[in-house]
């Protein structure tokens, strides 16, 4: 692979998507789709980037690819219109694609690419960090979440109850004809899930800190780093509720349950993993 054409390409996309595109152009893009001005400038700006980072002013493969693919990944983007974070990975990563595929089509030493691609997926070690990763990524929160399902439970109900005893008392008087029925309340498991949702904070967002605190510390045992750790649980420990929230001692406790479960695990994978290597 061309990895100083690599780098120049991927410069330029990194001026051109992000810096050089304001948000007026990206909005207008996502309004008018195809007929969108502004959608045909970026293209046409991030092309002349490419070229003239590429240093290959002889070739016109490169603008001509970095022209069409970007059109085109950036026009099907607007016709989806959903401005999320799935559809912004998608679309990046079939941006670095292009990047990718075009140096390597300048570079002619195949034969050398091929043997570091068997020497890196044919190493054992390669597999044991990928599997490594992986399992505390996504596996080891799904076994904690279980692990801890009963205390999310107890904080619910104590929740529930709370919420229902500072109701007002309810009218027992007789209903008129003109009275709106009363609505029959939500399903119990429905009021547990919003409640829960409310309580415990974003929709995902203890997912992904759990997801990044197990990768930083698997990462931090993996190179011996162990003085890193301490500073993460401390910073983790600032952690604080409102004293005026209900069930702060609760949630404060599950909090610290799951966050040392979470780090003692991911070390200790993270020590097997050291001694599978060696």
């Amino acid at each position: 692979m061309e990895l100083n054409l690599l780098l120049r390409l991927f410069t330029a996309h990194l001026l051109t998507d992000f810096v050089l595109q304001p948000k007026s152009w990206v909005k207008d893009r996502e309004e008018k789709q195809g007929k969108s001005f502004k959608l045909y400038l970026h293209v046409t700006i991030t092309t002349l980037f490419a070229y003239t980072f590429s240093g290959q002013y002889d070739n016109w493969v490169i603008p001509m690819v970095i022209f069409i693919s970007h059109l085109a990944i950036d026009y099907l983007k607007s016709k989806v219109n959903k401005d999320n974070f799935n559809y912004f990975i998608a679309d990046q990563i079939a941006h670095l694609l292009v990047i990718v595929s075009l140096s390597m089509s300048f570079d002619r030493d195949w034969m050398a690419i091929h043997t570091y691609a068997n020497a890196t997926f044919g190493n054992h070690k390669f597999w044991i960090l990928t599997a490594g990763y992986l399992f505390v990524s996504w596996p080891l929160g799904i076994i904690i979440g279980k692990a801890t399902q009963k205390w999310r439970d107890q904080i619910t109900r104590e929740t529930i109850l709370r919420s229902e005893s500072h109701q007002p008392a309810p009218d027992t008087s007789e209903p008129s004809e003109n009275t709106t029925p009363d609505i029959t309340p939500p399903p119990v498991a429905e009021v547990i899930k919003n409640s829960e949702e409310q309580e415990l904070g974003l929709a995902s967002a203890g997912k992904w800190i759990g997801i990044c605190e197990r990768i930083l510390i698997l990462t931090f045992v993996l190179m011996g780093q162990y003085t890193a750790i301490g500073f993460l649980m401390t910073a983790k420990s600032i952690l604080r509720f409102s004293e005026k929230e209900a069930n702060t001692q609760l949630k404060t406790e599950y909090v610290l349950v799951g966050t040392l479960v979470s780090f003692a695990t991911s070390a200790m994978i993270g020590v097997l993993i050291n001694l599978a290597l060696k």
